[in-house]
């Protein structure tokens, strides 16, 4: 079971962590996340506990606890979904932005605006 703990305390290491869940049952692995450029703690991580019943236990004993003066937030991680690429002006051939799009696929393109003009467009057509 993959278990999702919050707020922690900036100076907590993965150690005590894995300690303060092995009191509930077997902890295969404990990971606090880090800031990549700092190396800081940034505050929250994951334990992986093999056994679903002694995870539960360990969620419901611990949630809220207090650790080093801080209440922490412990439940069960959800997966985390892939999300779209993209946003603001698109991704690969999605167009967008100024002379962004890939041929007729968005963006502003002002030749192709007189190009069209050209070809007898009228203006009311933009």
């Amino acid at each position: 079971m993959n278990i999702f703990v919050g707020s922690l305390p900036f100076g907590l290491k993965e150690d005590d962590l894995k300690e303060i869940f092995e009191e509930f049952g077997e902890v295969s692995s404990a990971k606090i996340i880090t800031d990549k450029f700092s190396g800081r703690s940034k505050g929250f991580g994951f334990i992986e506990m093999p056994n679903i019943a002694e995870g539960k236990k360990a969620i419901e004993e611990l949630n809220g606890a207090e650790i080093e003066g801080r209440a922490i937030v412990v439940n069960a991680a959800v997966e985390k979904k892939d999300r779209d690429k993209g946003g603001f002006g698109g991704g690969f051939n999605k167009g967008g932005g100024y002379k962004g799009g890939d041929h007729n696929k968005g963006g502003f393109n002002r030749d192709k605006r007189r190009d069209n003009n050209k070809r007898g467009f009228r203006r009311s057509n933009y």
